[in-house]
């Protein structure tokens, strides 16, 4: 049986790639997964895996551009590669390789584990860390592993007891419903280990099987990179299927440094005086992380998609401040949580909210959607990115409520346990680079919303009251917004209010 192998689709925005080069040749015997070329993208150059064991027929040449989803090949499944002198005995080592130990036995049943689904606009996940070791045995409900998607990490449990086939490695992106382990059930804890054992060493001595046509070999682009820096393949651990040694592997890797032999003393003084002359100039290179990509990826996005403006305003911090500093010690008592600033803004924007709906909406196609009520997006800092956790209904919590959402949230954030309920569907932004020294920026809009308001630090300035100067602690808020839905009028006025709210606190009590 011919199977077709066609372009995949590598990106949103991508269309077409060109064949870099083919890695076999025209009527190779190719094995499944194994890397047959690489494909340039105008923004990446990525390998093809063969998708079954077979007979290569290469349809595209090097240097064509085809389309995503065209034919590049075909792989005859049902075609035999010349026989060898080793053949016979790989051949016959070849079950024992592969067998399950539990199926061998006829006591266990092998089940597929796949990548579940977890929210609407999430199409894959990165393995971010396996709990449990490769021939390990697990119990139902066991965390297996943790996946990481665009948004939020969370745990993958097994869905039996057995012992742990692992399929996708750490690193690894998958697409949502494809197979990431298997769990073979009805083998012990105490039988796993052993019963792995004779399988993997037959493969091992004839030099065929999933331990070693891969295991120490670089992939192409993971070869040039290790060209480029010197590296010996046999220096570096590959953490790719089955020991093949990735791009990141590459990336990750450092040359050796040589022990310089017995030299006169004069040739070693005048090298350490190089070397502290040039100093040191090390390159590190980490792996960007699935959140870290849909966040770069968003704000540019935003960036040309929207007419984003952003207009600017100072507030008189001392009335909020001065209301902190009398009740915060009862505040507390009573409600168990700080009094921050965090709450005043958040009503004070939920009341300029409902005032003018705009700023509060979005554009959805053709259509403008108002929302009458405000959910309001938080932004945190996590350690793995910015992250923006939603208060749902802001506009009827009071103060006390509102930090304690602050609170419960950002401790969540920073655990790497929000999920993907909690970070979906804000109306209104506010983030508050003023915790890092922040004096004045422009924030970028959180799509699909359409206004962003950016806090920032306070710093005791001279300013003219009632006809006096008088220092006082002022900030300056900054509202970036889209001027596709929201006018000059609406913005500049939504800042006002909310700069009256906040430098007099008595009118979020009495609603004026």
């Amino acid at each position: 049986m011919s199977l077709e192998v066609k372009v995949p689709a590598v990106g949103e925005s991508i269309t077409e790639v060109t064949i870099a080069q083919w890695l076999k040749k025209d009527g190779d015997r190719v094995e499944m997964d194994e890397v047959i070329c690489e494909l340039e993208s105008d923004k990446a150059t990525f390998e093809l895996p063969a998708e079954a064991a077979g007979i290569l027929k290469i349809v595209a040449q090097e240097g064509d551009t085809i389309e995503v989803g065209a034919t590049i090949c075909q792989i005859d499944q049902d075609g035999a590669a010349p026989a060898s002198p080793a053949a016979p005995a790989a051949e016959a080592a070849q079950p024992a390789a592969t067998e399950q130990p539990a199926a061998a036995s006829g006591t266990g049943e092998r089940v597929e584990i796949k990548v579940p689904a977890v929210g609407e606009s999430i199409t894959e996940v990165t393995v971010a860390s396996w709990v449990k070791q490769n021939g390990a045995y697990v119990d139902m409900d066991e965390v297996l592993c943790e996946l990481e998607s665009d948004k939020a990490t969370f745990e993958l449990p097994a869905e039996a007891a057995g012992t742990l086939e692992i399929v996708a490695q750490e690193g690894d992106t998958l697409e949502i419903g494809a197979t990431i382990c298997y769990i073979t059930t009805g083998a012990s804890a105490g039988a796993a280990k052993p019963a792995a054992q004779p399988a993997a060493q037959p493969a091992a001595a004839t030099g065929y099987g999933n331990q070693t046509y891969a295991s120490g070999t670089p992939s192409p682009a993971a070869g040039k990179i290790l060209s480029e820096k010197g590296v010996n393949p046999a220096d570096v651990q590959g953490t790719g299927r089955d020991g093949r040694i990735t791009k990141e592997d590459a990336q990750n890797a450092q040359k050796p440094v040589a022990k310089p032999a017995a030299a006169p003393a004069l040739k070693q003084e005048a090298a350490a005086d190089a070397s502290a002359a040039s100093g040191d100039r090390n390159q590190r290179r980490e792996k960007m992380s699935s959140l870290r990509k849909t966040v770069a990826r968003r704000l540019v996005q935003v960036k040309n998609e929207t007419a984003m403006l952003t207009t600017f305003n100072e507030v008189d911090m001392k009335p909020i401040m001065d209301i902190r500093s009398k009740y915060k010690e009862k505040f507390k008592e009573k409600h168990e949580v700080g009094l921050g600033f965090m709450s005043f803004f958040t009503k004070a924007c939920t009341v300029a909210l409902q005032e003018w709906p705009a700023v509060n909406a979005q554009i959805d196609g053709n259509e403008i959607v108002f929302n009458d009520f405000c959910d309001v997006s938080i932004a945190v800092s996590s350690p793995k990115g910015l992250v923006v956790p939603v208060i749902r209904n802001a506009e009827s919590l009071t103060l006390d409520g509102i930090e304690k959402e602050v609170i419960r949230l950002a401790k969540k954030a920073r655990d790497g346990k929000l999920s993907i309920e909690e970070m979906t569907g804000g109306t209104f932004t506010i983030t508050n680079g003023g915790v890092f020294g922040s004096m004045m920026s422009t924030p970028i809009i959180n799509a699909p919303q359409s206004a962003i308001l950016g806090m920032h630090n306070i710093v005791q300035r001279p300013v003219a009251i009632n006809g006096q100067v008088e220092i006082r602690p002022m900030m300056y808020l900054a509202l970036s917004y889209d001027h596709r839905i929201i006018d000059g009028r609406e913005s500049v006025s939504f800042l006002v209010r909310v700069k009256e709210l906040l430098e007099d606190p008595m009118r979020l009590l009495l609603g004026v």
